[in-house]
């Protein structure tokens, strides 16, 4: 129990940082969840929280080892399909549990 708790610690620190490092043409990152939906702390929240973070430490250590900027490309895309994949997850697990993402539609 102590190392669970201390695991999520963990996780919750490092979500909390900043992710990944930011590059030119970053305006279609996918979004990094900072609150959890509805508000609710659970299991799925904090396995997003570590998908984030083993995507984050992937594309650092693929782009320390890219040697062309097609390598680089290839880090960024990868980096942006495990965010998209892990918050893919998080939503599905939470509406399983009757949980809602909110969405709000302006206009038209």
């Amino acid at each position: 129990m102590r190392i669970s708790s201390m695991f999520l610690g963990l996780a919750l620190v490092g979500a909390t940082t900043a992710p990944a490092l930011a590059h030119a043409g970053d305006e279609s990152h996918a979004v990094v969840r900072t609150e959890p939906i509805a508000g609710v702390y659970n299991k799925f929240w904090y396995n997003y929280l570590v998908d984030i973070l083993e995507a984050d430490k992937e594309l650092k250590s693929d782009l320390n080892r890219a040697t062309d900027e097609e390598d680089k490309r290839d880090a960024w895309e990868e980096y942006e399909h495990e965010l998209v994949d892990a918050d893919k997850d998080y939503v599905e697990e939470m509406r399983d549990r009757n949980y809602r993402v909110a969405r709000v539609t302006v206009g038209n």
